[in-house]
């Protein structure tokens, strides 16, 4: 007689904590990205060559900052929906509000890191390079946070638990 050897299904509240944990460790490694970049641009203006940049630079800059601060304030804001639904059993509605939030979080540090790098480039080269280097890195980015996870969301498909469970 053969030995059973597969695990039993985890529980639907041990899907939602498990989805909730992964979830906090992807917005770890976003959180500190962000807050690096928003620590730098937030001491930019101070800098001995900041009144040197054109009038272009600063709303690249603004826009960058602004972008900053919106990714920021919604990459940890899943920490406080979870502190105002603590121990309240609402796992799946944190856990789909933390998706929505990190998805919106990671766009809006896509625009601050692409402008970040078009006010750089344009401040040390001229702007018929600036913006080339600065289209090349938005669709660097796109390309690995847009393109090939969308590109690759069928891996999977054929293990049932995982397209139920992610």
């Amino acid at each position: 007689m053969a030995v059973d050897t597969h695990t039993p299904r985890e529980s639907e509240k041990q899907r939602w904590d498990r989805n909730f944990a992964d979830l906090l460790q992807e917005l770890r490694v976003a959180q500190t990205g962000v807050q690096i970049l928003f620590a730098f641009l937030l001491t930019l203006p101070f800098s001995s060559g900041f009144p040197n940049v054109t009038a272009f630079q600063k709303d690249v800059y603004t826009v960058s900052l602004i972008s900053a601060a919106f990714a920021t304030a919604m990459i940890i804001s899943p920490v406080a929906f979870h502190r105002a639904l603590f121990r309240q059993g609402r796992k799946p509605e944190l856990v789909r509000y933390a998706h929505k939030m990190a998805t919106g979080g990671l766009a809006f540090m896509l625009v601050s890191m692409t402008s970040s790098v078009l006010l750089i480039t344009d401040y040390l080269l001229d702007w018929k390079w600036a913006i080339p280097l600065t289209v090349v890195t938005g669709g660097w980015f796109l390309a690995f946070w847009v393109v090939l996870p969308f590109a690759h969301r069928e891996w999977g498909d054929d293990d049932e638990d995982s397209a139920t469970t992610d």
